[in-house]
């Protein structure tokens, strides 16, 4: 047998399996992997390739069964009194579909609800506001890596035929992250947005051809590293009564929490206490007295987001959490300044008709409140669900009458003074 014969046999079978393997990921057609059990497990799951993936997501929320709740960590706190263990129990005609983790915020969100597009059009959503996001430098760098999704990255540029100032503004918030700035094509194109040109037909071209893979591998591998957190919904349930009744939950609610807060006198949940703060306790004592919120690119970020919202007539109702008190109080950091934060945000929301707002920044006293230092407890989390069960019940708007402005981008917004701003 010659050489080249017996090389043919050698790599015929490889290369065939490598054209196969081209073929199938860059193919047009879809593949439907994703059953109902899937989407119920990755409704609490909170998992990253679901958030920065467009297939589970998209679908759950398409399909009128599941709310998107955009936020941040405090989403992962479970209690019988989280909206997802309530809306099981109780037999709610919805279901919260979780979509962040620790580190997302409003650039994250903006790119994540621009890559459900027609799935939330029309639809209803829970956006949670953690005043912790708007810091002096914005989002960091390892956060927003953490969470970056080339998939939706390219979809947007792919897709794009007409510039608003919202794409200008994510095109310049972009360049700025390592992760993005590896990217050397992507990097051309944000600059071309920036310049007030759409992409070339080869930067479009070179979008669509890496989408095919990108959704591909989104389409086989977005259940992987999915842990749900179903089984704890199923405990938590247990401890609800057969029967919702606020005032009774609520009663309930403080007696489980003062059996899991009884180590520290900050009301903080005994593990968190425990494994996070005691052995560093001393060093934290008036840490945060220079923290300040008030001026920050994330309220720009923010913006981007809002535009997404208004941009598909989601109606959205948005909840601003407390801080701890007696956990600020110790370390140093001003319930004055919060309350500036939580001023400056309802001003940017209900200046552009965003008016569905449940403002909970007052409560950073109340007993059972909060789980730790900064994040919904027990009451807190009951709270919370009312607001959003009674959101829900009202019928929904086929028009909003959102009126998005573009001065919410510009850096004398992200630095302005909240005292000057009239209260809602």
């Amino acid at each position: 047998m010659s050489r080249n014969k017996r090389l043919i046999r050698i790599l015929g079978p490889v290369l065939c399996s490598a054209v196969l393997v081209a073929v199938f990921f860059f193919a047009p057609f879809r593949i439907n992997l994703t059953s109902e059990k899937t989407l119920k497990e990755a409704s609490t799951s909170m998992a990253p390739n679901v958030l920065k993936g467009n297939v589970i997501k998209n679908k759950a929320v398409a399909s009128g069964k599941y709310v998107p709740f955009f936020g941040s960590s405090e989403l992962s706190r479970f209690s019988a009194f989280h909206p997802s263990v309530l809306s099981e129990k109780y037999q709610r005609n919805y279901r919260p579909f979780l979509l962040g983790e620790a580190g997302t915020q409003s650039l994250t969100q903006a790119m994540v609800i621009h890559s459900m597009g027609d799935a939330i059009a029309n639809k209803k959503a829970v956006f949670i506001l953690s005043p912790q996001w708007f810091v002096k430098k914005g989002v960091p760098n390892d956060s927003f890596g953490a969470h970056y999704s080339q998939l939706q990255t390219y979809q947007w540029l792919a897709n794009l035929t007409e510039l608003t100032s919202g794409d200008q503004y994510l095109a310049q918030r972009l360049t700025k992250f390592p992760v993005v700035q590896k990217d050397k094509v992507l990097m051309e194109t944000l600059a071309n947005l920036q310049a007030g040109q759409l992409p070339q037909r080869s930067q479009r071209d070179y979008f669509i051809m890496n989408l095919r893979f990108l959704n591909r591998e989104d389409e086989l591998f977005s259940q992987i590293g999915m842990v749900s957190r179903e089984p704890i919904v199923e405990k938590d349930m247990k401890q609800l009564p057969a029967t919702y009744n606020f005032n009774e939950l609520d009663q309930l609610a403080g007696k489980i929490a003062a059996k899991a807060i009884n180590n520290n006198k900050f009301e903080i949940s005994n593990g968190f206490y425990r494994q996070r703060i005691k052995p560093v306790l001393p060093k934290l004592a008036h840490s945060q007295k220079k923290w300040d919120y008030r001026f920050s690119p994330e309220y720009g970020d923010f913006q981007a987001a809002l535009e997404q919202l208004a941009e598909k007539n989601v109606d959205v109702l948005f909840v601003i959490p407390p801080v701890n008190k007696r956990w600020s109080d110790y370390t140093g950091l001003s319930q004055d300044m919060l309350q500036q934060v939580a001023r400056k945000l309802k001003y940017q929301l209900q200046e552009q008709g965003f008016t569905n707002i449940a403002d909970f920044s007052t409560c950073s006293n109340e007993r059972y409140f909060m789980a730790d230092t900064i994040h919904l407890g027990w009451r807190g989390w009951l709270a919370v669900d009312r607001q959003v069960d009674e959101f829900m019940k009202q019928p929904a708007s086929k028009k909003l009458a959102y009126q998005i402005d573009d001065r919410f981008y510009q850096t004398d917004w992200q630095q302005q003074n909240p005292l000057v701003l009239p209260q809602f």
